[in-house]
C-alpha cells in the first residue's frame, strides 16, 4: 500500500495534524491522552505502515512544558500526566524549546492538512483554554496546620483524646 502522503511527512507534523483533527472533532474537549493521539494518527493513515515514533513525539519530543530530549518542538503542551492538547503561543514552556516549531510549514505537509493551519491560526492559537474551577475540598488541603502548629501533630491527637474512653 502507497503512503498517502509525501515519505518526507515528519514524524512531529504527523502528530501535530492528528492532535489538531481531535481537536477540531471535539470542540467542547480541552485535551486528550497521548493514546488518543497516537490513535488518531493510527486512523489518519497518514504514514504506513504506522510508525512507533508517533508515541515518543506525543509524550517527549513535541511538548513544549518538558524538558528536550532531544526535539525542541513545541507543537503539544502537557496538562496532566499523559494529557495533551495543541500548544497556543503564550503557553509557558521550557527555555531550552525556544525557536522550537510550533506548527508544521505548509509545504511539509498534505495539501488536504492545509486548511488545519488555517483553523490553528485563526480560531485555535489566540483562544485560551478553558479555566477549570478549584475544587472546593480540595481548597482546604493544609488549612487546618495551624491548628498544631506549635506541636507535632501526634501529640495535638493525642491532647485532642484526652479522657475519651
Amino acid at each position: 500500500m502507497m503512503p498517502k502522503s509525501p515519505p518526507a511527512l515528519k514524524v512531529a507534523d504527523e502528530v501535530w495534524i492528528a492532535t489538531a483533527l481531535l481537536h477540531r472533532e471535539n470542540p467542547g474537549r480541552p485535551d486528550f491522552t497521548v493514546t488518543e493521539i497516537v490513535e488518531r494518527a493510527r486512523k489518519e493513515g497518514l504514514f504506513q505502515p504506522p510508525r512507533p515514533s508517533v508515541y515518543v513525539h506525543a509524550v517527549q519530543h513535541c511538548v513544549a512544558n518538558r524538558r528536550p530530549n532531544p526535539g525542541r518542538h513545541r507543537m503539544l503542551f502537557e496538562t496532566g500526566q499523559s494529557r495533551r492538547r495543541l500548544f497556543r503561543p503564550g503557553d509557558p514552556y521550557d527555555p531550552a524549546r525556544e525557536g522550537g516549531k510550533i506548527t508544521p510549514a505548509r509545504e511539509d505537509i498534505p495539501t488536504a492538512y492545509g486548511e488545519l493551519l488555517d483553523w490553528y491560526h485563526s480560531e485555535y492559537a489566540g483562544r485560551r483554554p478553558p479555566v477549570r474551577e478549584a475544587d472546593p475540598l480540595l481548597s482546604l488541603r493544609g488549612s487546618g496546620t495551624a491548628l498544631w502548629s506549635d506541636e507535632p501533630a501526634d501529640e495535638y491527637v493525642r491532647r485532642l483524646r484526652e479522657g475519651w474512653e
